[in-house]
């Protein structure tokens, strides 16, 4: 090892190193040998661990001597080879302040690339000063001293880039100016510069760490602004020269051309501020036009254009607001220019042609919530937000023909669904469409979808109205599907709850009971009695009456004598069956069948479908053909105008001839005679139809039976409310009322107080003080 300096010769050895690092540093191609390197390597070592101070027989002061040797020397070397570096630099940096723009960012990029692989190979070969004299300064708190390599990119910082930096900034922008305007560049250098300039962030408190420091205040800051002024440019320019819609599309572009400049050659962190940049200059800058376009898109259905100008104002804040109004309003006239259509078209509504032009309009813009806006909430919600406006005061915008309230003409075209006949009662589509009626299909929004029955203010006043149809339908027998009943009943429960469709389901459980009796009534019948002594086919249904929306009859009625038998048996079997229980007939919902074999030109006779009433009237002519309007009262025990309306569908079917005194029709001594050459190219005819005046009346007890139901909603939410609360104040009271009971309807705070009055008067509750109530247990 002759060849190698003497370590306590600090002018030989740095001349020796200098020699190895100058060819690291200008010939990194070539590299070293590994001889050469462990030469250098040995040099380094042997003059940081030479005891400069002499040698000692005292193990203590030789130890001591040796470490204090140990640090002059490290520091001598270590500033050696910054004089070394800086010089280095000061020659590449007098190159590079000769070249400009491309030929600038070649040179820098080449020099930056040599250079740090050298500064790698150096960091090394002095290994042992990282790992002694280095680490030694940087835990005693110096924070000017570095390891190699880090040493070597302050230098760079320091004698390279703080002089070149500006003018290597222009270039790379006026680089990616040009590649704006389309022409091709070679990225690579960008990108090397990033690199560069990321590399160089040091954290002053801490040399191990780097911080992205240099990178944003001299590529990134100066990176920004120039986008700014080139957009700001652009887009002035552009918008004053085209179509809102083009400038769109050009935005849209530039936006995914910046994303996919950052993926090219910016450092990740620039992301967030260039998109912001960018958004702000290109979006937010020239909202005001495109929330004007927003309009004519809407009203020509330019989807694919509206998905754009909601994807590109949904990343401004507040971007979006205007939009929804703008698409609530315009909904709202949709509806209501809908609506207008179909009541201009014939003096009644068909709650089949109102729902469909409902579902009509929430199909369109539910398809263009989903498509154009990406099912975004806030849209949404301005589509529910168009629910508000009750049918029932559909009159302020000129439409007085549509009376019926909404929910009644909803439940009025799910009988229409459900009853037999329906177009769709075989349609695979019916499930579907009862689904799009009450609750939305699964998996078409992650947000809430608008459907009719959602729009449904009081669901109280739906479920009245839908219960008293599904009573007909199972009373007389003509629902279309019993799997169809159930899911929709099933849908019901799911959107409000099973208290909501409790009493519907009893309603299935009696008709389900109700066969079972028939069927035991039958055999009992059957073992009692000879098959002569039963010449009526007998079927009855026994119905609760806490849960079947049907009302007492309105007049007295004589059972007649051909049928009295059996509801006498049927009444005795009952009591025997059921001590205790008193039933009520209700012929008002019963039917019959009547064979006529009267009539002159039938040889096999017709078959009337009729009601209880008109049975009583029909069976009346068994024992003459003409009666009087006298007579038909004394027989049947009907008061006038019912009899009146059974007789009306009657006389309208041609079963009865109207032969009145005098000809002056409803007077006294008024007759009834039975047509004898009825004719009908039916053998079953249907005379079992509403009547308009029980129809009326219907509805208006309907009305009723809500309003009294709310009275005692109100007051039982009052009551679980206090119970709970013991002690109250009146607007807390009222407020928790509201909460309660607003998903079955929204009740007026007069109503309340009214409840709460009530309640005071029956000592469940009292005052404390004006403003106090408390339970009373």
């Amino acid at each position: 090892m002759s060849h190698l300096p003497k370590a306590d010769d600090l002018e030989a050895t740095w001349a020796f190193l200098e020699q190895g690092i100058s060819q690291i540093m200008e010939r990194t191609d070539e590299g070293l040998t590994y001889p050469k390197y462990m030469d250098i390597y040995t040099a380094v070592y042997n003059f940081c661990t030479h005891n400069k101070s002499g040698t000692s027989n005292n193990i203590g002061n030789v130890f001591n001597n040796q470490v204090r040797g140990a640090y002059l020397m490290g520091s001598d070397l270590y500033n050696n080879l910054i004089k070394y570096l800086t010089g280095f630099l000061l020659k590449r940096r007098e190159i590079a302040e000769q070249h400009s723009e491309e030929s600038l960012l070649n040179y820098y990029t080449k020099q930056w690339t040599q250079y740090t692989t050298a500064a790698q190979y150096v960091h090394h070969v002095f290994k042992y000063l990282n790992r002694h004299w280095v680490k030694r300064e940087i835990d005693e708190g110096r924070k000017c001293v570095y390891d190699v390599y880090t040493l070597g990119l302050v230098r760079w910082r320091e004698d390279m880039f703080n002089y070149v930096q500006h003018q290597v900034m222009e270039a790379v922008l006026k680089m990616i100016e040009a590649q704006r305007n389309g022409e091709a560049i070679e990225a690579a250098f960008i990108k090397k510069i990033v690199d560069s300039f990321v590399s160089l962030g040091l954290d002053e408190n801490d040399s191990t760490k780097s911080t992205l420091d240099v990178y944003r205040e001299f590529f990134e800051k100066p990176f920004l602004l120039a986008t700014q002024a080139y957009y700001k440019n652009e887009s002035e320019t552009f918008l004053s020269e085209n179509s809102v819609v083009d400038y769109m599309k050009k935005a849209e572009a530039r936006l995914s051309e910046e994303e996919a400049r950052v993926q090219m050659y910016l450092h990740p962190s620039t992301s967030t501020p260039l998109l912001s940049t960018c958004e702000t200059v290109l979006i937010k800058n020239h909202s005001e036009p495109l929330h004007e376009e927003f309009q004519g898109l809407l009203d020509n259905d330019r989807q694919e254009d509206l998905a754009r100008m909601h994807g590109l104002l949904s990343r401004v804040t507040d971007g979006l607001a205007p939009l929804k109004v703008k698409f609530e309003a315009h909904v709202r006239r949709s509806g209501f220019s809908a609506i207008e259509k179909i009541a201009s078209e014939g003096e009644a509504v068909d709650p089949k042609v109102y729902i469909d032009a409902l579902l009509a309009v929430h199909t369109q813009y539910n398809g263009l919530v989903t498509s154009a806006f990406k099912g975004e909430a806030e849209f949404v919600k301005s589509l529910d937000n168009v629910n508000p406006t009750p049918i029932e005061n559909i009159d302020k915008i000129g439409l007085p023909r549509i009376r019926k309230s909404k929910q009644e003409l909803l439940a009025k075209y799910c009988d229409s669904l459900l009853k037999k006949g329906s177009k769709n009662a075989d349609d695979d589509d019916l499930e579907g469409t009862l689904t799009n009626l009450v609750i939305p299909p699964s998996g078409v929004l992650t947000h809430r979808q608008m459907t009719v029955f959602k729009y449904v203010e009081d669901k109280d006043v739906f479920q009245k109205f839908y219960s008293r149809h599904l009573a007909k339908r199972l009373v007389h027998s003509t629902s279309a599907s019993e799997d169809a009943e159930s899911s929709m009943i099933s849908k019901l429960k799911e959107a409000c709850g099973f208290e909501y469709t409790n009493k519907l389901q009893r309603m299935f459980q009696d008709i389900a009971t109700s066969k079972d009796l028939n069927d035991e009534f039958a055999e009992k019948m059957q073992q009692t009695h000879d098959p002569s002594e039963l010449p009526v086919d007998f079927n009855i249904m026994v119905l609760g009456s806490g849960f079947w929306p049907l009302t007492a009859p309105t007049t007295s009625f004589n059972t007649p004598t051909e049928v009295i038998k059996m509801y006498e048996r049927f009444q005795q079997f009952y009591g025997n069956k059921h001590q205790g229980r008193k039933l009520s007939w209700l012929f008002q919902h019963s039917k019959a069948e009547l064979k006529a074999s009267y009539a002159k030109g039938s040889k096999i006779g017709y078959t009337f479908q009729v009601s209880t009433y008109q049975m009583g009237i029909l069976l009346a002519f068994n024992g003459a053909i003409s009666h009087t309007i006298e007579d038909l009262q004394s027989l049947t025990n009907l008061n006038k105008d019912t009899l009146d309306g059974s007789l009306q569908i009657l006389l309208k079917a041609k079963v009865l001839l109207i032969i009145p005194p005098d000809g002056i029709v409803g007077a006294s001594g008024t007759r009834y005679d039975l047509n004898m050459d009825f004719k009908s190219k039916k053998v079953k005819v249907n005379l079992n139809l509403p009547i308009r005046s029980e129809q009326k009346q219907e509805v208006e007890d309907t009305h009723k039976t809500i309003e009294e139901d709310r009275k005692l909603l109100m007051q039982s939410a009052i009551v679980r409310i206090m119970k709970a609360r013991k002690t109250l104040k009146h607007v807390a009271l009222v407020q928790e009322t509201l909460s309660q009971i607003k998903s079955r309807f929204t009740p007026k705070v007069a109503d309340i107080k009214k409840c709460i009055d009530i309640l005071i008067e029956k000592e469940y509750i009292q005052r404390v003080d004006k403003d106090t109530y408390e339970y009373l247990a």
